[in-house]
């Protein structure tokens, strides 16, 4: 890890929860995602999902913070550069969405180590597909955390963005 990431970007805020929210949506009733993973809340889907369980918003709450924070580390240790803000937040989210090996052994991650800040931003558009399809509403996640990561759209902004169901 770049000793310059270890302050400032290790805590997620309240606007990177908003946008996650706002991209995962929230069910409270666990469901088999696109590529039949059992998921609930905001997108999560570890192997402790409890399929038979009704989550409540504060539990809800819990899952997401905590894998922020362990996703945000992972970005953290896997970036050898520095980060700006934008960039944390987007590989954040991203990370969050595909898991952090996936973004610790991709391309996107090694240019942007190389110092290609625009082609690792570019490189999350590849990131399209789920059970070997393209889907629309991944494409659509994938141009905005693009434009989060390159600056061109605050994180807070998610809302106005990306109006419809993300895997539609």
């Amino acid at each position: 890890m770049n000793p310059l990431n270890r302050f400032g970007l290790a805590m997620f805020s309240a606007a990177l929860l908003s946008a996650l929210t706002a991209l995962e949506g929230t069910r409270y009733v666990p469901y088999e995602d696109i590529v039949n993973v059992w998921t609930v809340c905001q997108g999560y889907a570890g192997k402790d999902v409890i399929r038979d369980k009704v989550y409540t918003p504060a539990e809800c709450r819990q899952l997401a913070e905590s894998q922020l924070v362990a996703k945000g580390r992972e970005v953290l240790r896997c970036a050898t550069v520095p980060l700006s803000q934008h960039e944390y937040d987007a590989y954040t989210l991203f990370a969050y969405n595909v898991g952090t090996s996936a973004f610790c052994g991709s391309s996107l991650l090694k240019k942007l180590n190389a110092g290609d800040r625009v082609g690792a931003c570019n490189g999350l558009l590849v990131w399209d597909m789920a059970g070997g399809k393209h889907v629309p509403g991944l494409r659509k996640r994938r141009e905005f955390e693009r434009r989060i990561c390159l600056g061109e759209t605050p994180l807070a902004t998610v809302h106005l963005y990306y109006w419809e169901a993300p895997y539609a």
